[in-house]
């Protein structure tokens, strides 16, 4: 298949968790044999915040571990769609787009365009900014991938659109797999961004408490912290390390013992069933995964096998200990998480997904599926 892909960004993840997704289905998708081209908007805010930020030597550091990795930049004004759409059997179409390309792209499919055309949600924006997500002008795409089931049914309910698919971001196994450990420097990693308050309270009692309570040693990395959250670290004598590459990820896992995921209040209150990609990642590197609440609606995992779940601050004490003492319990739980995602959470297993709903959508199986002959074609 030619399939043309609009997101915010491929390039950085900065502030911006879908190219963590994005950049292992790509690679996916081109190991099949496919060509991937994507788009992504001039001057992208996560792209300019990156750059700034870190210069663009982190542009040439990114090539080493995506090898080939690329985009096209385009301005939403002078795009000529028919050009960049030409030969494509399948487009997708990223939330965090303006309302007008949206809107354009569909115009396009409805006058001119053969190639199936999706949606792409991957934010809680649905729940919580309704009037937003309602505006995007959908008429003429057919259908929308959303990463979860409470997403999907919304989508379908408020007749947003007429079909729809569950479809669940994933761990790029490619990238994150368990490094070698040669020394532990320190308990605790959690690998995570502030969360613009939506989830502060939650951080203080299943992250910065216990681990001053339990005088563990432990780093935090990620963007828009503000200065009452880096003193509030600092007070628990955690180490901050501002922004890490997210591919850099296994690196830093491998240096500690245990790491934790607490979810923004939106998919614990609204969303079931989502747990976005970093935990699939930390269960991916082999690293033992303790959560706050949240509930498994779709049995994804096995909650308390995979990984351990804390109701409270003195619950997460609780399972720290144990996982920090009991170095057994530690191996139990990450080998279990570490096959369950190898079993079902990877991202080829979402690009089998993705075969399945072009299927549906009517695009020829010698397009979706090449043969060996074909994909080795495509890497000479």
């Amino acid at each position: 298949m030619n399939i043309v892909l609009f997101y915010h960004s491929i390039l950085s993840d900065w502030n911006h968790g879908n190219a963590h997704f994005l950049r292992g289905i790509v690679k996916e998708l081109e190991g099949r044999g496919h060509q991937v081209q994507v788009y992504e908007p001039e001057n992208g805010w996560s792209l300019q915040n990156l750059v700034e930020g870190y210069g663009n030597e982190k542009l040439d550091e990114l090539q080493q571990y995506y090898p080939g990795i690329s985009t096209n930049f385009y301005n939403l004004k002078s795009m000529k769609l028919d050009a960049v759409l030409r030969n494509a059997d399948l487009v997708l179409v990223h939330e965090w787009n303006e309302h007008e390309l949206v809107k354009r792209i569909g115009e396009h499919r409805a006058k001119a365009g053969k190639y199936k055309l999706l949606f792409h949600d991957t934010h809680h924006r649905a729940v919580t900014e309704r009037e937003s997500m309602a505006k995007y002008d959908l008429t003429h795409y057919d259908g929308v991938l959303a990463f979860g089931q409470k997403i999907r049914d919304l989508y379908l309910q408020e007749r947003w659109t007429k079909k729809a698919w569950t479809w669940h971001e994933a761990a790029d196994t490619a990238v994150f797999f368990p490094h070698e450990r040669k020394a532990y420097e320190g308990d605790l990693v959690w690998i995570g961004n502030w969360g613009d308050e939506e989830r502060t309270a939650e951080l203080h009692e299943f992250l910065i408490n216990p681990v001053k309570e339990l005088g563990l040693k432990a780093k935090i990395y990620g963007v828009r912290y503000p200065e009452h959250a880096r003193k509030a670290l600092a007070d628990a004598g955690i180490e901050y390390g501002g922004w890490l590459p997210n591919y850099k990820a296994p690196e830093e896992f491998a240096k500690y013992k245990v790491t934790v995921h607490v979810p923004r209040r939106p998919y614990v209150e609204a969303l079931p069933g989502i747990p976005t990609i970093r935990p699939f990642e930390a269960m991916a590197c082999g690293i033992p995964l303790i959560s706050s609440p949240w509930d498994d609606a779709e049995n994804l995992f096995t909650p308390g096998e995979d990984f351990l779940v804390a109701r409270t601050g003195e619950e997460m004490k609780q399972h720290l200990q144990a996982i920090l003492n009991d170095p057994q319990k530690a191996c139990e739980v990450s080998g279990r998480g570490f096959h369950t995602i190898h079993s079902r959470h990877t991202c080829a297993h979402r690009v089998d997904e993705l075969e399945k709903v072009c299927e549906q959508l009517g695009i020829s199986e010698a397009k979706i599926y090449l043969t060996t002959k074909e994909q080795a074609l495509h890497e000479e």
